[in-house]
Parts: structure tokens; C-alpha cells; sequence
């Protein structure tokens, strides 16, 4: 299993190793690298130093004006939709053929899950919304992120981050039905498992899933999107929970075994 690949095909194609199925839970796309301002899609085609201004006001807590900076380079460009989608395009063809094991994958907000259909079939499964029974136990995906309230989207936006609501969310967790193992792009609502420590902020997790756990009591629930979690293990009653990146930056898949 594995979480926040953030374009490290190299490691990704090692993951599969001896395992009857390889899980990805998103965020396959580098878009914004933050240890190398000079890779990334953003480094890719603004450079480091510009990336590097980016970074920098992504960790403080001004939004609007770190919205602002991002609108104005893309402002910069011609055709800057076009520009990332090829880009994208690009990491997507190496990721997926790094996909070695039959391959159950649902999208992270940092990807462009329209994309993905293109991808699948020849032992790749994309699934959100949807379960799968995998070793005898039934999975279910649910893939992206939350949307923070209030927040417009941009029509003029070059690249839009998979978000949904948060009732989005309990409807495509309420679809797959009961499972064994909940998959989902970001963590349950729990304090230890949201807040990052770099960071020093929380990020957004799911009150649907959590209550889906509290409710029907899975045997694991296993996510990401925290990249350095207060926590990576939290048992809520019968459920372990589990943060199974950052694997762009530790390239080891976390191992289930039952």
C-alpha cells in the first residue's frame, strides 16, 4: 500500500514486489515539489526560485495572498491549461506503467482523476465510490479531497484539485457499502492523525469516514495525505487506522498482511 507517490515512479515500480495486489491511495501527480523547488510540475515550467516564493507562503496561513501569487504566474502564460494537463499527461504515462502488481488505485486531491480512465484495464483498477474483494476481503476507495467551505472555484484555473464535499464524501463511502479495509485519500477526523508537525497546522480529514468507522467497524482503515502526521497509528475501537505515505520520500510500501 501506498500514499502520496508525488511522481517517484522509480520507487513505485519496486512497491509491487511479492505482493498479490499493490493499493494506491492517490496524490500521484508532483505538482508542487517542496524539497526540490526545481522538480515538480511547477518547477518544471516556472524554475525554483519562483516555486521556492510559492513554498513559502503555502506554509504560512495566508491564503488569499498565496492564491494570488499562483494566479499570476499562470497569468504569465498562453495556454497554461494546456501546458499542465501535458505535463500531467506526462507523469501519469510513467506512474501507471510503474504499476507492476495487479493494481487497485483511487485518486488523491493532487490528481486529475478525468485523466485516469485512460490509464486503466491491463491489471490497473481505478475505483472511488466503489469496493473490490482483494485476498478474500472486501476494499472499498474512496479517493480526493475536501473542499474548504466557501471557497470558489476558479473557471480560469489551469488545473482544479480533485475536492468534494464533505457530503460528496459519505455518499461515495455510503456506495461501496460495508468493507473489511477502508481506502480512502485522506484520513479519518482525528486530531493525531490530521495534524502535520512540519506543517504545523492540520490538514483536512474526514468526519464521514470517521463516523462510517465508528459505525461499521472495518478491520483497517489506511489512507495518506498527511505527509508528516502527529501520529501514523491510531486505533479508533475496533478499527486500526494507518497513514501509509509519504511514500514519494520513504519509497516503502506499507505491507498488510492477514
Amino acid at each position: 500500500m501506498v500514499s502520496d507517490v508525488h511522481g517517484n515512479a522509480e520507487a513505485l515500480a519496486r512497491a509491487g514486489d511479492g505482493a498479490d495486489a499493490l493499493v494506491v491511495l492517490g496524490d500521484l501527480i508532483d505538482f508542487v515539489d517542496y524539497h526540490d523547488h526545481s522538480k515538480g510540475i511547477l518547477g518544471r515550467v516556472f524554475g525554483a526560485e519562483k516555486v521556492g516564493v510559492f513554498a513559502e507562503l503555502r506554509r504560512g496561513t495566508r491564503r488569499a495572498d498565496t492564491a494570488s501569487y499562483i494566479r499570476s504566474l499562470w497569468d504569465g502564460l498562453a495556454d497554461a491549461r494546456s501546458v499542465v494537463e501535458e505535463a500531467v499527461l506526462e507523469q501519469y504515462h510513467a506512474l501507471f506503467s510503474a504499476m507492476s502488481a495487479p493494481t487497485y488505485a483511487t485518486p488523491g486531491n493532487v490528481d486529475s482523476p478525468h485523466l485516469w480512465p485512460q490509464f486503466a484495464g491491463a491489471g490497473v483498477h481505478v475505483l472511488d465510490g466503489e469496493a473490490a474483494e482483494i485476498g478474500g476481503l472486501r476494499f472499498g476507495f474512496a479517493g480526493g479531497g475536501l473542499m474548504v467551505p466557501g471557497l470558489a472555484r476558479n473557471p480560469d484555473a489551469p488545473w482544479f484539485p480533485y475536492l468534494r464535499t464533505e457530503e460528496d464524501m459519505a455518499s461515495a463511502l455510503d456506495r461501496m457499502g460495508q468493507v473489511d479495509v477502508l481506502c480512502t485519500h485522506i484520513p479519518p477526523l482525528v486530531p493525531e492523525l490530521t495534524y502535520d508537525v512540519v506543517a504545523r497546522r492540520p490538514e483536512w480529514g474526514s468526519r464521514a469516514a470517521l463516523e462510517k468507522i465508528q459505525r461499521e467497524r472495518p478491520r483497517w482503515s489506511v489512507f495518506g495525505h498527511v505527509h508528516q502526521p502527529l501520529a501514523r497509528r491510531v486505533r479508533v475501537g475496533y478499527t486500526e487506522c494507518v497513514n501509509v505515505g509519504h511514500f514519494q520520500r520513504s519509497g516503502k510500501p506499507h505491507v498488510l498482511n492477514w
